[in-house]
C-alpha cells in the first residue's frame, strides 16, 4: 500500500508519515523544505519512501505532482497541507490570504479531483482531507482561514454522498482537529487557549478511522462535546463566542 502526503515535512502530516510507515506503507512526501523531507525520508528506512519538493499553492505544480505520481500505485491520498493569518480581515495582508486559498482550497480541490477520478475507475482508494475544527463555525479574527476549511469540509461531504449513491468503495474523509501541538501556532501567529492533543495522537486517530471509511473525524472529546452543544445557540450568540475566543487566542 501506498500514500501521497501533502505538507508531509512537520507536524501532522509528518506524523502521518510515520505512523503510515509503522504499518507498512510506502510513501510519497511532499513539501516545501527539502531539508526537512530528507530527514524524514532517512528515519523512516523500514518503508519505500518518495520525497517531492514543491509548492501546491500553485495550481501548475498541482497538476505536475499528479502526473509524476499517477502511475505510482498511489492507494491512499492524504491533503493536508495549508496554513492561516491571524488578524482581522480588513488589515489582512491579501497576498498572504490569497496565497492560503491556493494551499488550503485551490490545491486540496485539484489533487481531490484529479486522484477521485483514478480511484473511481478502480473502485478502490482513500482520500483524507485535512480541515479543522474551523469547518464548523465562522471565524472572526482568523476569517480566511476559517472560510478554507468550511470548504474542505462541505467539499468532502458532497463527494462521500456522491460516492455513496454510486456504491463506490472509495473512501472520503475530512478530518477536522481542534487544537494540535505543531508549527500550525507560529506561522498562523495565534496561540490556543486550551490545551491541545499531540500531533501524534491526531495522526493515529486520523488514518485509522480514514481507513474504516469515516466521513468527519474528530479526534478530541473535548471537540466533539463543543459541537454537540453548539447546535442549541444562535449564530449571532457563536459569532461572539468565537471572536472572544480567537481574541483571546492573537493576545497570549
Amino acid at each position: 500500500m501506498k500514500a501521497l502526503i501533502t505538507g508531509a515535512s512537520s507536524g501532522i502530516g509528518r506524523d502521518m508519515a510515520r505512523y503510515l510507515a509503522s504499518k507498512g506503507w510506502d510513501l510519497i512526501l511532499v513539501a516545501r523544505r527539502e531539508n526537512r523531507l530528507t530527514e524524514l525520508k532517512n528515519e523512516l528506512t523500514s518503508v519505500s519512501v518518495r520525497t517531492i519538493v514543491t509548492d501546491v499553492g500553485s495550481a501548475a505544480c498541482c497538476r505536475e505532482l499528479y502526473e509524476m505520481t499517477k502511475d505510482d500505485g498511489v492507494d491512499m491520498l492524504i491533503n493536508n497541507a495549508g496554513f492561516g493569518l491571524a488578524g482581522e480581515f480588513a488589515s489582512a495582508d491579501l497576498d498572504i490570504e490569497l496565497n492560503m486559498i491556493d494551499v488550503n482550497i485551490r490545491a486540496l480541490h485539484i489533487l481531490t479531483k484529479l486522484f477521485l477520478r483514478g480511484f473511481i475507475a478502480r473502485d478502490s482508494g482513500v482520500i483524507l482531507n485535512v480541515a479543522s475544527s474551523a469547518g464548523f463555525m465562522p471565524g472572526p479574527l482568523l476569517s480566511t482561514y476559517y472560510a478554507s476549511k468550511n470548504y474542505v469540509l462541505r467539499l468532502t461531504e458532497a463527494i462521500y454522498e456522491e460516492l455513496r449513491r454510486k456504491g463506490s468503495h472509495v473512501k472520503i474523509s475530512a478530518l477536522c482537529p481542534g487544537p494540535v501541538n505543531t508549527e500550525f501556532n507560529d506561522v498562523a501567529k495565534v496561540r490556543f487557549a486550551v490545551k491541545g492533543i499531540s500531533s501524534e495522537d491526531c495522526a493515529r486517530i486520523a488514518i485509522d478511522e480514514a481507513l474504516k471509511g469515516r466521513l468527519i473525524i474528530v479526534p478530541s472529546s473535548m471537540l466533539k462535546a463543543g459541537l454537540f452543544f453548539k447546535r442549541f445557540v444562535s449564530e449571532k450568540f457563536l459569532l461572539k463566542l468565537a471572536y472572544n475566543f480567537q481574541r483571546k487566542k492573537n493576545e497570549r
